[in-house]
């Protein structure tokens, strides 16, 4: 077998579409105040980013800030029962929304074409459950994205990231000779964990999606010293989680994937 690219599997949210991973982020929190009246700030919804939307509401359970707050309010610790009916006010907030924040992220379609181009396959994995994607499929298709397949959070019964399971899913769907032929990109850590437990290269984006968590407008109007000031901020979560790569967002994709061709044609591996 070659030792050249097969498949790059990329998130949804804050990677492909929806700038700034807003989708999702105001919605926790419309979603937590709906549900008990519990006031979450948008940086707190925003802190779990990239794991399925059952266990991010476990994590803001857990989290040192919102925890005791929900504690002090309710007069003890947030119970799976909480975390089920959160999710469940969650769901339909977002399928209802999710078309609001459905704008391709600039470039991506070019680098999804560039690759189709080379014959690498798009695979595709999400924190989204497949309630919510099924609405964002179709809105992404009229834009012109269309992976070869997409994974959800739900999809599977052996879990979400930050294991390894959905990009593996991935593999067995396109068929794909082997992991290290693959690379995953994301806007979280989680997902970066995700890459690297289904043992593929990884590459991180740090001025969109969540932890940048700019708008497309912010990002356009941003000056260097700005966005470099974001970089220094978001890049050493993704270099300490292990990362192979950084970059600003996916329309620079393909200088690193240059670099990774050149590593598997030594014989180098993730």
């Amino acid at each position: 077998m070659k030792n050249s690219l097969e498949a790059v599997i990329f998130d949804w949210a804050g990677t492909i579409v929806d700038f700034g991973s807003f989708a999702p982020t105001q919605i926790f929190v419309d979603a937590f105040s709906k549900a008990y009246g519990f006031e979450l700030s948008l940086e707190e919804a925003r802190r779990p980013m990239g794991l399925g939307k059952w266990k991010h509401i476990e994590a803001l359970g857990q989290d040192p800030d919102v925890g005791p707050r929900w504690a002090a309010q309710f007069g003890r610790a947030m119970t799976d029962k909480d975390v089920s009916h959160i999710y469940e006010t969650f769901i339909p907030l977002q399928v209802e929304r999710v078309g609001a924040h459905s704008e391709l992220v600039p470039g991506a379609l070019a680098v999804v074409q560039g690759l189709r181009s080379q014959g690498i396959k798009i695979g595709s994995t999400t924190g989204y459950p497949r309630e919510v994607m099924q609405r964002l499929m179709v809105l992404a298709a009229e834009r012109g994205y269309q992976p070869d397949c997409t994974v959800c959070s739900d999809d599977l019964t052996a879990g979400a990231r930050p294991g390894p399971w959905m990009a593996l899913a991935c593999v067995q769907d396109l068929a794909i000779g082997s992991v290290a032929h693959c690379v995953k990109v994301d806007d979280t850590v989680p997902g970066i964990a995700e890459g690297l437990n289904a043992g593929m290269w990884t590459v991180g984006l740090t001025l969109s999606g969540s932890p940048a968590g700019w708008t497309l407008a912010e990002f356009e109007q941003a000056d260097e010293a700005s966005r470099q000031a974001v970089r220094d901020r978001v890049a050493p979560a993704f270099e300490a989680a292990g990362a192979h790569f950084v970059i600003d967002t996916v329309a620079d994709l393909p200088f690193v994937l240059k670099a990774i061709e050149q590593r598997l044609s030594m014989g180098q591996r993730p």
